[in-house]
């Protein structure tokens, strides 16, 4: 019988918390007690999970004691002011914030990927960006057969990457388009930014604030954690993010160079066997990913390979995979999955 586990869950009313504790019960995860903890303005409400209904507690830091795993999705103030007590109370907490992901003594990782860093934790894990974790996902199995040497990705991501209230404001958006109205914007590109901008109808290149070098947090975060997750510091690596309005699923042309020699059939071969990962590329039915239709799946969907044609060692790929499962909840109970079979918890 598998080892059964205390789990809290910090954030289980957002879009990414919700998927978590669908992904528990999915999975079937060895659960012996679960609590769900949030702010002291939702603490007393109540909670369905499996079944059965729970009252949320406040999260405060007495609250962990005798957790084993803690899923954190509340935003990374929280998480900076609770996972390390947390942790001090001995849960492992799995963090779906950025606030860790650049930490040098927090493994940030992607199970297909680089598993063997969850042996390095000191009770934090960080889980990467959901951009990152579908990119890197994919082009692992590419690089441990070919190499790599340069990565160029356009993203085309989905409103349920800024949470529920972005979700709602493209459905009010779309229905005001309808009727006529003035079109309100109160939240993309950034909540916290100085101007916003309808995502009914249009496409906005920025996603997240900008840095002092032009690039946005969201395409240095792609950036900067690819090179880690890979431990490549010295990798080529390019972003550029847009916001589509799309409800889920993550989409990205990415352009890469390997190192060795390869055909299209070599990487054809290479994914349909890697973990994780759907080939789907037929040009001659016109079959390849799209969210519309992996909303709601588990694995990451590669297709459109093809050689570039001016650089026999570069390939071009359109991956695309559901934001709120692989690239956020489903990441992180594989996290654990992996901790328990490896004997970390």
């Amino acid at each position: 019988m598998a080892k059964e586990l205390t789990v809290a869950i910090v954030g289980a009313t957002g879009a990414v918390g919700t998927k978590m504790k669908e992904q528990l019960i999915k999975r079937n995860f060895p659960i012996k007690h679960i609590k769900f903890l949030a702010s002291a303005r939702s603490a007393g409400k109540e909670i369905e999970f499996d079944g059965k209904t729970y009252t949320i507690e406040e999260a405060t830091p007495d609250a962990f004691e005798g957790v084993d795993v803690a899923l954190f999705s509340a935003g990374g103030s929280v998480s900076a002011k609770l996972a390390p007590e947390a942790a001090k109370r001995g849960a492992v907490v799995i963090d779906n914030t950025s606030h860790f992901r650049m930490h040098p003594e927090v493994p940030l990782v992607v199970p297909e990927v680089n598993r063997g860093d969850l042996k390095e934790h000191k009770g934090i894990i960080a889980n990467p960006n959901c951009s990152t974790i579908q990119m890197v996902a994919a082009l692992q199995p590419i690089r441990e057969k070919f190499g790599l040497t340069k990565v160029i990705v356009s993203t085309y991501q989905a409103v349920s990457g800024s949470g529920v209230s972005a979700i709602e404001e493209l459905r009010e958006q779309s229905a005001q388009w309808e009727a006529g109205k003035n079109v309100e914007a109160k939240i993309l590109p950034a909540k916290s930014d100085k101007k916003h901008y309808p995502i009914a109808r249009n496409v906005i290149p920025q996603i997240d604030v900008f840095t002092e070098n032009g690039f946005t947090y969201e395409e240095m975060k792609m950036i900067n954690e690819t090179k880690k997750i890979m431990h490549m510091p010295e990798l080529a690596v390019a972003a550029t993010c847009v916001r589509v309005p799309v409800v889920s699923g993550h989409s990205e042309s990415v352009y890469i160079e390997v190192e060795n020699d390869a055909s299209v059939n070599e990487i054809f071969e290479v994914l349909k066997n890697a973990p994780g990962i759907v080939l789907q590329d037929d040009i001659t039915t016109q079959d390849y990913p799209m969210p519309l239709f992996v909303e709601g799946e588990d694995p990451v969907y590669v297709g459109r390979i093809r050689q570039d044609l001016s650089n026999k060692k570069g390939f071009h790929l359109w991956i695309v995979s559901d934001n709120l499962l692989k690239g956020a909840a489903l990441n992180s109970i594989q996290i654990a999955e992996a901790m328990l079979e490896d004997n970390l918890l």
